[in-house]
């Protein structure tokens, strides 16, 4: 799940990297989502997030944990 705007890479290539490790991309945000990576200005994804006590990433987090 991504949300906002990363420094970097695009929406399409964060997805591509995801994918490429085995990793879904989808649409929203629910309790079975694992991770949602936050960019700039997030919205209401991000709150959403947090109440469900999903784990935020950031662009440097993403990449440390596909590089695992």
């Amino acid at each position: 799940m991504l949300t906002g705007t990363l420094p970097e890479l695009s929406r399409e290539q964060v997805s591509e990297l995801i994918m490429a490790a085995g990793g879904r991309v989808t649409g929203s945000v629910s309790k079975n989502t694992d991770y949602l990576v936050a960019g700039e200005s997030p919205g209401s994804k991000l709150q959403k997030a947090e109440r469900l006590g999903v784990a935020v990433l950031d662009e440097q987090a993403l990449r440390r944990l596909l590089a695992q």
